[in-house]
C-alpha cells in the first residue's frame, strides 16, 4: 500500500520562481499545489490540506504576513507550519513576520538543502501536534463515556430495585400476567447496564460513520 504524500502549498506571484519551487518539493516526494496570492490560497485551503504552507511575504491582492495572520487566527488552520519567504534580511522584518504567527521565515535566494530541511521539520511538528491532539481528543471522549456512565449507572439502580420491588408486592395471579413485561424490563435493564460497564471501562475510543455525516462512537 502506498503512503499518502505529505502536502505542501506554494504561495508565490512570481512564476519563475513558483515554478522553480514546485518543480524541487514535487521531486522530493511532496504533494504540491500553487496559489498566486493569498487570497487565492485561500481557496485552495477549501479543498487541499497541507502541513506546510511557503508563501512570499510580498504578493499583490492579499500578501504572505496578511495571509498568515488569516490562518493562525483560525482554528481549522493554527497548526499548519507557516514560512515566510522573502527579501527582506531585518531583524526587524523577521521579529514582525515571527510576531504575526509565522513558524519561520527564510530569507531569498533560498538554498534548495536549507528549504527542504525546513519543510522537514515542519512536517515533523505538524505530526507531532496532531498526535498530540489526537491524544487529548481520546482523553476527552473516555472522561465524557465514563461520566454518561456514571450518570445512567445511578438512575438504573433505582429502576433494578423498583422492578424487584414490583415483584415482591404483586400476588402470583398478577406476576404470571406480567411475566412477559417484566422479563422484557429486566432484559431491558440488563443491556443498559452492560452498555454502562463499556462506557466506564473505555479505553481506545474510537468513532464510525453512522448515517450521512453523522459519527458516533463505537462500543463493542
Amino acid at each position: 500500500m502506498q503512503t499518502a504524500k505529505d502536502r505542501v502549498l506554494v504561495v508565490e506571484d512570481e512564476k519563475d520562481t513558483r515554478f522553480i519551487l514546485e518543480k524541487l518539493l514535487t521531486r522530493s516526494n511532496y504533494e504540491v499545489a500553487t496559489a498566486v496570492n493569498g487570497e487565492e490560497a485561500l481557496e485552495v485551503l477549501k479543498t487541499f490540506s497541507p502541513k506546510v504552507i511557503l508563501a512570499d511575504w510580498t504578493m499583490p491582492v492579499l500578501d504572505g504576513i496578511a495571509l498568515c495572520n488569516i490562518l493562525k487566527g483560525d482554528e481549522k488552520y493554527k497548526t499548519i507550519y507557516y514560512i515566510i519567504l522573502t527579501a527582506r534580511s531585518s531583524l526587524k522584518d523577521r521579529i514582525m513576520g515571527l510576531d504575526i504567527g509565522a513558524d519561520d521565515f527564510l530569507v531569498k535566494p533560498i538554498e534548495n538543502q536549507e528549504l527542504l530541511a525546513r519543510i522537514r521539520s515542519g512536517v515533523r511538528i505538524y505530526n507531532l501536534q496532531y498526535e498530540l491532539r489526537s491524544i487529548e481528543h481520546s482523553r476527552a471522549v473516555v472522561e465524557m463515556a465514563c461520566t454518561i456512565g456514571h450518570k445512567i449507572n445511578n438512575p438504573l439502580s433505582s429502576l433494578v430495585l423498583s422492578i424487584k420491588s414490583i415483584e415482591n408486592e404483586l400476588s402470583r395471579e398478577d406476576l404470571q400476567k406480567l411475566s412477559e413485561d417484566i422479563k422484557i424490563m429486566k432484559e431491558s435493564t440488563d443491556r443498559i447496564h452492560k452498555f454502562v460497564q463499556e462506557l466506564i471501562h473505555l479505553q481506545n475510543p474510537q468513532l464510525v460513520d453512522y448515517v450521512d455525516e453523522n459519527r458516533m462512537l463505537k462500543i463493542d
